[in-house]
């Protein structure tokens, strides 16, 4: 991101290229980010890059080969709608064979019913439902509409001019205020703000409600800043569906600088806590990373509609069989007495009557025609046989439905005054038939609000005398310079407090300033400071000069780190896109930052580069355990003591469910300083590649690292989860959850919100290797009694109740008292509940073919007992 864009002089490269390479074992490399899926795609993006012209839309789409900005989501048009309509309807059997009926009952000889009287069931049915799909359709249409006609300012003859939204190009300056929708994909030329920062809020993207940094380059944000037109190339890759990437180069003033996600606003986001942002249109409408991510409306059909096709075509293969008995009967009575055709009723060839009809030939066709009038005579006769009312009644069912569901007053949210909206009447009865309820953990079952609880400091534990409050108030430690207030507060450890304090200088307090100094410098938090003074008492004195500070990140981890590490004296309260200021116990500390390689779930650490005022530069880093600890240094007897304790404090944290992190950092030389830079300008501006050449470059400096500590975050359960989940249970829904937690917490969590119980077996599959995933499989399945697959296809096929999972249980009965499933009552099914975590290695493994069928020959009593699976893919 732009914090660490900081320009490096290419004469510090070596002129001969060190080679290195990233050792690791296989499990991780097998491992891939969500932001690195697309590796793949980058690798000719080069070769054919978008070339983006700034303020020059004209000479951008010489060619006419970018769409516009306006959008549509809707599914018909007026001139598709009863063609593609009626094609969607058809996909009922039910309707085809209505559609036949009414055909043949049109033919004269097979009349029973009015020709026109047949028609009016299906035409009912069709129009119904063909006015309800019009109905949200043209909802979809007002929609669009509203958001095309939207308007925004547009830079246009040196001045901006609100333009609407659909007529709006790639290549155009935009002007965004704030608390406005961004229209389009924008690349930040400048803001409001001096150092080129704005806040957006990206909840209409990825569902989360707190807000993203993204900054301007500081090249444009001073042309900006200064006013006249831009002008530029910016050189980027052509549209993909990929939210958390962006690789571009641009071109501004005779400089070439590299473009990341962090300088790209999508469509669909909120400026926040920012006057205005100006950007440059990079993609517009359908090319939008959020439209690509907006797949077309699918049709709907629920299981009861599937299940009812299928009923529908057994009922006609029976009804064919019973009309072709109907007509070979029709057919060898007709043989039987062909010489007495002429005299028997209906069938006479010639009328044999006084008056007008005498003479006058009956119609008759011939044996095989007319047992074939009688096969398609049978039809329309037994017809009844595949009702069409049924169809009806369900429809004005749905619609009932969804005005209950609507009205339900226990659905009703008074915080947020929203009511349950009811968007697609076909599925409305799956609700009741749902099995599997698969869930995230950070921000759907925790308040996603993080708070520091615990410190591991140079092998000591902190955190078990905690103080809320001012804590140097009550240690009694003097401030002679301002003080900062946090918005929050955060509890403190008085013996950790008193380290920091001490006036002799020691390896233990050095460790704990180098400690917290990292918690403030290695990170993308960016400080907000409250205008005015208010007065604090410190000593038993009122002190005027005490100033509000906030922080604002895309991680609530991070932010409660840095807010731990000011409320111990360490406040980040500056930062620019070179350098950070910290207010170290009352001391400014100003550090340049050379260089951040953020965070990504291969490393799975984040580290920064900085210079001290005095020349000397560091690497910060902190990550993962799993990660951290293969890249310390083999130190001496008490580096290994201090290693040893701290992982034990981090198995400590992990049992209360606490949220840990390894904290590290060391020197680097001269050389060391030159090579990586050379190789980090690199790979900053590269437009192929450019993640996994940033992955290696960081190898460069992530090793031979000294430990500092470790940190413990909690994140609380949201208010009546464990009794949501334990109710799902007892309703036989079987809950699913995906955690980024190591495997300790992840069952401590587990159990505190009654996914997991102390009744359950936990079956934990760790493995590094194929192999070693097999085996465990194969020893939890010998050990709780869980038969092959081929062995228990009999089972499968005959207990039908257990294959869909439907398991009544009473509702006043408690989880705790709910029946189990014995191995004495049915073959191949375990006598205790199971609970089956995976870690993330393990999980790459265990996805491919050999082993997917050993997992769901295991998981097989998930269908039947009160199991659960969490799945640790830190």
């Amino acid at each position: 991101m732009e914090l660490h864009n900081h320009h490096i002089s290419n004469n510090s490269c070596n002129s001969n290229p060190v080679s290195f390479e990233i050792s690791g074992n296989k499990s991780q490399r097998s491992v891939r980010h969500k932001s690195v899926q697309f590796e793949d795609t980058f690798l000719l993006r080069e070769e054919n890059p978008r070339l983006i012209y700034i303020n020059d839309p004209r000479k951008t789409n010489d060619k006419y080969e970018f769409s516009g900005n306006e959008i549509r989501t809707s599914k018909y048009t007026i001139i598709t709608f009863l063609p593609k309509n009626l094609f969607i309807q058809f996909h009922r059997l039910a309707y085809l064979y209505f559609l036949a009926i009414a055909a043949l009952n049109q033919l004269p000889p097979l009349a029973v019913f009015g020709r026109t009287v047949s028609l009016f069931p299906l035409l009912f049915v069709l129009c119904v439902t063909a006015i309800k799909d019009g109905y949200e359709d043209w909802r979809r249409h007002r929609s669009d509409r509203n958001e095309n006609n939207r308007e925004s300012l547009v830079e246009q003859s040196g001045g901006f001019r609100l333009k609407k939204w659909k007529k709006i190009q790639a290549g155009e300056v935009l002007k965004i205020l704030a608390n406005e929708t961004i229209p389009c994909d924008m690349v930040l030329l400048g803001t409001s703000d001096p150092s080129g920062l704005a806040y957006i809020q990206t909840m209409n993207l990825d569902g989360e409600s707190n807000l993203k940094t993204r900054y301007a380059r500081q090249e444009t944000a001073l042309a900006v800043s200064e006013g006249g037109t831009i002008s530029g190339l910016v050189r980027c890759e052509q549209p993909n569906r990929n939210i958390y990437e962006f690789t571009a180069n641009m071109e501004f003033k005779g400089q070439k600088f590299s473009l990341s996600q962090s300088n790209i606003v999508l469509r669909g986001c909120q400026l926040k806590n920012t006057e205005w942002i100006i950007g440059v249109v990079v993609y517009a409408g359908q090319e939008t990373k959020a439209m690509l991510n907006s797949a077309a409306s699918p049709s709907k059909r629920s299981k009861l509609e599937s299940y009812m096709n299928r009923e529908t075509l057994w009922l006609s293969i029976f009804l064919f069989v019973m009309c072709l008995v109907v007509a070979l009967g029709m057919g060898l009575w007709l043989l039987r007495h062909n010489e007495e055709l002429d005299t028997l009723p209906y069938y006479r060839k010639r009328y044999f009557t006084h008056g007008r009809d005498d003479g006058k030939r009956n119609k008759y066709y011939g044996i095989p025609m007319e047992t074939f009038f009688s096969f398609l005579s049978s039809i329309i006769v037994f017809q009844i046989m595949i009702p069409i009312s049924l169809y009806i009644t369900m429809e004005l069912v749905r619609l009932g439905q969804s005005y209950f569901m609507i009205e339900d007053k226990d659905m009703y949210d008074s915080s947020s005054c929203s009511r349950f909206q009811c968007r697609s009447l076909n599925i409305n009865e799956d609700l009741g038939q749902i099995r599997y309820v698969f869930s995230d953990k950070t921000g759907t079952l925790t308040e996603n609000k993080m708070e520091f609880q615990r410190a591991s400091v140079c092998g000591k534990n902190y955190g078990g005398s905690l103080l809320m409050g001012d804590p140097l108030q009550e240690k009694n430690i003097a401030v002679t310079q301002r003080r900062w207030k946090l918005k929050s507060e955060v509890s403190v450890d008085s013996a950790l407090m008193a380290l920091l304090h001490k006036d002799v200088v020691g390896d233990e307090r050095i460790a704990a300033h180098e400690f917290f100094l990292t918690l403030a410098a290695c990170n993308t938090v960016i400080p907000i400071l409250t205008h005015g003074t208010s007065s604090s008492c410190i000593n038993g004195e009122f002190h005027e000069d005490v100033e509000a500070i906030d922080y604002q990140g895309e991680s609530p981890d991070e932010q409660a780190l840095v807010s731990a590490a000011s409320a111990y004296g360490y406040t980040l309260f500056e930062r620019t896109s070179g350098h950070i200021v910290v207010d170290v116990n009352g001391e400014k500390l100003r550090l340049d930052v050379l260089g951040l390689h953020e965070f990504d779930s291969v490393r799975k650490r984040m580290s920064v580069v900085i210079r001290f005022p005095n020349g000397a530069v560091k690497v910060l880093v902190k990550g993962a355990d799993t990660s951290m600890f293969s890249i310390l240094a083999n130190g001496t007897e008490m580096d290994d003591h201090i290693t040893n304790a701290t992982q034990s404090h981090l198995s400590e944290y992990s049992s209360q469910g606490l949220r840990t992190l390894v904290v590290a950092a060391r020197d680097l030389t001269e050389t060391e300083l030159e090579t990586w830079q050379c190789r980090y300008e690199d790979a900053s501006t590269s437009l192929t590649d450019r993640v996994v050449k940033l992955r290696q470059t960081a190898a460069l400096i992530e090793s031979n690292l000294k430990l500092l500590g470790a940190t413990a975050i909690e994140d609380k359960l949201q208010d009546g989860v464990p009794e949501a989940i334990e109710a799902l249970r007892q309703a036989g829904i079987k809950v699913w959850v995906l955690t980024g937690d190591k495997q300790e917490t992840a069952i401590s969590i587990g159990l505190s919100c009654k996914l997991l119980t102390s009744d359950m077996q936990q079956i934990i599959i760790n493995g590094n290797s194929e192999d070693e995933c097999r085996n465990l499989l194969a020893d939890a399945k010998s050990k709780y009694g869980v038969k092959s697959s081929n062995g228990r296809n009999q089972n499968l096929k005959c207990n039908k109740n257990a294959e869909t999972g439907n398991l009544k249980v009473p509702v006043n009965t408690k989880s705790s008292n709910v029946p189990q499933w014995y191995a004495g009552k049915e073959d191949g099914v375990p006598s205790v509940p199971l609970a089956l975590i995976i870690d993330g290695n393990s999980l790459v493994y265990i996805l491919e073919k050999d082993l997917e069928s050993e997992v769901r020959t295991l998981c097989f009593p998930l269908h039947k007992g009160f199991c659960s699976l969490v799945i640790c893919i830190f």
